[in-house]
C-alpha cells in the first residue's frame, strides 16, 4: 500500500493555506450581499475543484448546528462534515479535506470506522479536526451536558485514546475509562497506510495547548493582532517540546484581496458596513460573551469582527498587501491559515492569480506543478 501523499497539509509549502467553512451558508461572513456564499453541493464541489486545481493546501469545515439568526442567519445551513469530506475527496485529487467532529457527540467506536472509510476515500488526504465544542445552544439540542472548561479535554483525550487504539491495534480490547465502558474493541480496515490521519485541534487555553500537545498535528490558534502572534506561538511549541512532540501552528482568517488597496477596503465596506447583518453579529456577540463582561466598545468592535469573518484574522488588501502580512505570519512562527471568504468561487482568482504567485517569489509556496508531482 502506498504511503500518505505528499500534498495538501503534507506538502512542502512553508505557509499552507486553506480554504474555511464553506460547508456552511455565508462562509464566516455575515453579510446580506447578493454575491454570498451559498452552501449548495454543487457550489462545495466547483469551489474543491478550483482549489484542487490552483495547489490550496486543505479544506477545513465548521461543525455547526445552530445558525446564527438575524436576516441571514449565518451558518444556519451546513452540511455534516465528515459525509461533506467523502464527497470532496472523491471529486479531488491533491488537496486535504477536513472533517470537524465533535467528540461529545458521537461514539468513539463508531466515529473510528468512519474516519477510516473517510480516509481510504482520499487515500491519505483526509484529516480530523477534534472540537470538545463551547456552545450550550447546540449541546442542549443533542441532549448531552457541556462538561466544565476545566475537565472538558480530559474527556476529548480519554475519547481520542480509544480512537488511536482502534487504529493501531490488532487485538481486541477492553477499555474501562471515567467515560467510556468497552469490551472485546476491534476496527478494521485500519487507516490508509497504517497511519494516523493528520489529528487537528483548536484553543487558546491552557487546557486546550496541553491538549494540543499531547494528541495533534496541527492547533489552530486565535491570532486578532499581528503584534501578538510571535509570542503566542512561542508558548503553543514550549508546550508541545515539554511533551517531546512538534505540532504546526495555524491560524483563521477571513480575505478579501483586489489589484489595489482600495478596490478591496471598499469592497470590504460595501460587505461589511452597506450590507452587514448586524442582528447575527448581536446574537454571536452574546453566545461567545456568555457568562463574560466586556466593555460596550468591546462589544462593538467584537461585532464588526463578526460580521467581517466571525472574529478571525482579517487579511485584506491588495494582492501586495495579503502576502505581506502572510509574510509577517510567516516570519512570527505561523504555518498556515484557514480562510474565509465573501464567495469561494468567485474570490477563488484572487487567491490563485493575485496572491499565491507573490507567496511563490516570497519563498513562502511552491508552484502548483511543483506540488501536484511530488
Amino acid at each position: 500500500m502506498m504511503g500518505r501523499p505528499r500534498t495538501g497539509l503534507n506538502s512542502q509549502n512553508k505557509f499552507k493555506v486553506g480554504l474555511f467553512a464553506m460547508n456552511c451558508s455565508n462562509g464566516l461572513c455575515m453579510t446580506t450581499a447578493p454575491e454570498r456564499w451559498v452552501a449548495s453541493w454543487d457550489n462545495n464541489v466547483a469551489a474543491a475543484r478550483l482549489a484542487d486545481e490552483a495547489g490550496v493546501d486543505f479544506l477545513l469545515p465548521i461543525g455547526r448546528w445552530h445558525g446564527y439568526k438575524g436576516v441571514t442567519d449565518t451558518q444556519g445551513e451546513t452540511f455534516e462534515t465528515l459525509t461533506w469530506a467523502c464527497g470532496l475527496l472523491a471529486v479531488t485529487q491533491h488537496t486535504s479535506v477536513c472533517g470537524t467532529l465533535h467528540v461529545r457527540f458521537l461514539n468513539p467506536v463508531f466515529a473510528a470506522k468512519q474516519i477510516v472509510t473517510t480516509d481510504h476515500i482520499g487515500k491519505g488526504r483526509f484529516a480530523l479536526n477534534i472540537v470538545s465544542g463551547w456552545n450550550h445552544g447546540e449541546f442542549d439540542m443533542f441532549g448531552v451536558d457541556l462538561i466544565p472548561h476545566e475537565t472538558r479535554y480530559d474527556y476529548t483525550e480519554e475519547w481520542v485514546n480509544i480512537v488511536k487504539r482502534i487504529w493501531s491495534e490488532s487485538e481486541p480490547f477492553d477499555h474501562n475509562g471515567q467515560w467510556h465502558h468497552l469490551k472485546d474493541v476491534l476496527g478494521k480496515p485500519k487507516p490508509w497506510a497504517n497511519a494516523s490521519p493528520l489529528l487537528i485541534s483548536a484553543g487558546s487555553s491552557a487546557e486546550g495547548q496541553g491538549f494540543a500537545a499531547r494528541h495533534v498535528d496541527c492547533l489552530f490558534t486565535s491570532v486578532h493582532r499581528k503584534d501578538q502572534v510571535a509570542d503566542n506561538i512561542a508558548g503553543v511549541r514550549a508546550i508541545a517540546a515539554g511533551a517531546g512532540k512538534q505540532v504546526q501552528v495555524f491560524a483563521s482568517g477571513h480575505t478579501i484581496a483586489r489589484p489595489t488597496r482600495k478596490e478591496a477596503e471598499e469592497y470590504h465596506h460595501y460587505v461589511v458596513v452597506e450590507k452587514g447583518d448586524w442582528a447575527a453579529a448581536e446574537h454571536a456577540a452574546s453566545i461567545r460573551l456568555k457568562g463574560r463582561e466586556s466593555r460596550y466598545d468591546q462589544i462593538e468592535e467584537l461585532k464588526a469582527r463578526l460580521v467581517s469573518g466571525l472574529g478571525t484574522c482579517p487579511v485584506i488588501g491588495s494582492y501586495d498587501d495579503v502576502a505581506e502580512t502572510i509574510r509577517v505570519l510567516s516570519d512570527a512562527g505561523l504555518d498556515g491559515m484557514a480562510l474565509g471568504m465573501v464567495n469561494y468561487i468567485q474570490e477563488m482568482p484572487h487567491l490563485r492569480d493575485g496572491v499565491f504567485p507573490r507567496l511563490e517569489r516570497l519563498g513562502l509556496r511552491l508552484p502548483v506543478r511543483a506540488l501536484q508531482d511530488a
